[in-house]
């Protein structure tokens, strides 16, 4: 299993309080897997309910055994062509041996891998793969209601990564997982991202690689608060791809300590990172852009701005790290 490699630029006091902010993110994510879970299996079942330790051949199964009340599923290593909706509860689905598990195909309503709209889920060291459903919104995990954790997964040649509904009270945190030929813009209702979230309180995504894009944008999110540090954005291999980071109608927060290549095969080229490009629905004064290192594929010979602003609420951005042919901030 690959794993974002964390950049290194140039960092300033700020980024290195950035950095230390996301390993404080990752601590908790990785916290709140228990030891146990990676070491319960059933002997006659893929999917065990760790705090009982009652196996299920069904991930479904093992989903409604924990209801509303919270525990944790350890998945055995191997390819599983299954799906499972949580529509209430706290739980955690976790691999037992991390990077061993891969869900393959199988979508539920139409959606996802995992439909989770309980109070709380996490998902650790589970591989995602090819997803796709008609409407062209086929995603590892589909996010709906509550809060949710994701570390150490691995989300490739699906349609979208995760995708969310809109939900202000909620919170998504992402750490150590890596996106990888995501995207498409073939649909008619519009494009597919990696990661693309409605209007969420508050999104985290730390030390996690995106690279190789099929179509639309890396991330696009609508949260009323984004924090994205330690990164990679690897476009060199994308393919009719967008922006690095789309925050269409503005947000608050750090982008911060991440690293950013720009490929040759753009749809749209004319930005890395684009705040309130579908109009200000908030303001983007307390959006911070400072420590990270931006450049052009090699071979590729263009202009263009690593961050554009059409609030015009930045008022510009800190120290960062660029190549050639780009331009710094401009707004539009």
């Amino acid at each position: 299993m690959t794993h974002a490699v964390p950049c290194s630029p140039a960092r300033s006091p700020a980024s290195r309080l950035t950095a230390k902010f996301a390993l404080g993110v990752a601590a908790l994510a990785i916290a709140a897997i228990p030891a146990s879970a990676l070491f319960a299996q059933a002997s006659d079942a893929p999917y065990t309910v760790v705090e009982t330790g009652q196996g299920f051949t069904r991930l479904q199964d093992a989903v409604n055994a924990i209801g509303d009340g919270r525990g944790t599923i350890a998945i055995a290593p191997g390819r599983h062509e299954q799906c499972a909706v949580q529509s209430a509860g706290e739980v955690s689905y976790l691999a037992a041996e991390p990077g061993s598990v891969i869900f393959d195909g199988v979508t539920c309503e139409g959606k996802a891998a995992l439909v989770l709209r309980g109070r709380n889920a996490e998902v650790a060291g589970i591989i995602f793969e090819n997803m796709r459903v008609p409407d062209y919104n086929g995603a590892g995990i589909r996010f709906e209601a509550g809060n949710l954790t994701v570390a150490e997964s691995w989300f490739r040649d699906s349609q979208q990564g995760i995708l969310t509904a809109s939900d202000t009270n909620s919170r998504l945190v992402i750490d150590r997982s890596t996106f990888t030929r995501l995207g498409t813009c073939e649909g008619a209702g519009g494009c597919a991202h990696s990661v693309y979230t409605g209007d969420l309180a508050h999104v985290r995504i730390t030390r996690s690689r995106f690279e190789q894009g099929r179509g639309g944008h890396y991330v696009k999110s609508r949260a009323a608060r984004v924090d994205i540090a330690s990164c990679s954005f690897d476009d060199a291999a994308g393919r009719a791809t967008n922006y690095m980071i789309d925050l269409p109608g503005g947000s608050a927060g750090q982008i911060s300590n991440n690293w950013f290549v720009q490929g040759a095969d753009k749809e749209n080229y004319s930005a890395f990172i684009a705040v309130a490009a579908e109009g200000r629905q908030r303001s983007s004064s307390g959006l911070v852009v400072v420590g990270n290192d931006a450049r052009l594929a090699p071979g590729v010979d263009r202009n263009t701005v690593f961050v554009a602003d059409w609030s015009g609420d930045m008022g510009g951005i800190g120290e960062n790290t660029l190549g050639r042919g780009l331009t710094r901030y401009e707004v539009r």
